[in-house]
């Protein structure tokens, strides 16, 4: 039998209290035990972003990142970004701007833009660009998605759209 440890994790503002194996990656986790099933897992090695969630208001590759390591700590993922079944402004933005086609990089990239919108409210193009760099797709070209996250942070990206 494999060993297992207790880790207590805050997802979206709710706690979870879990028995897990010290290899299980954080994606893994929320995927398998918690069904937060917007965490998407592609490239398995830290390059595409499609898992990307915040740990600490700090984006990590869910992939690589040991869940052991998120123990008493908060994470958020794509799932949290909207405030009682009202979209963020920056999901909002994304279906305005269509930066989105296929979807499944979409996740990923909603939790680094949120964490670059964050961290820098009004952000340049080529800061946005730069922030995104780590989240590939392969459908829109990136322009729709660039277009999506300046018109969210022109409108206060943090808050809930009515």
């Amino acid at each position: 039998m494999h060993e297992r440890i207790p880790v207590s994790l805050v997802v979206n503002g709710r706690r979870h209290d879990l028995s897990i194996e010290p290899r299980e990656t954080l994606a893994d986790v929320l995927r398998e035990r918690l069904r937060l099933t917007g965490v998407k897992v592609s490239c398995d090695a830290q390059v595409c972003g499609a898992c990307t969630v915040l740990v600490d208001s700090l984006p990590v590759s869910g992939c690589t990142f040991l869940a052991a390591d998120a123990d008493a700590r908060h994470v958020r993922t794509v799932e949290g970004l909207a405030v009682d079944g009202v979209l963020s402004a920056l999901q909002q933005a994304f279906i305005d701007h269509a930066a989105f086609q296929c979807g499944f990089c979409t996740p990923g990239m909603l939790m680094t833009a949120t964490a670059l919108l964050e961290d820098q409210p009004d952000p340049t193009r080529d800061e946005v660009i730069h922030g995104l760099e780590g989240n590939l797709c392969r459908c829109t070209g990136y322009a729709p998605i660039v277009e999506a996250v300046l018109a969210a942070a022109a409108v206060g990206a943090s808050e809930p759209q009515a």
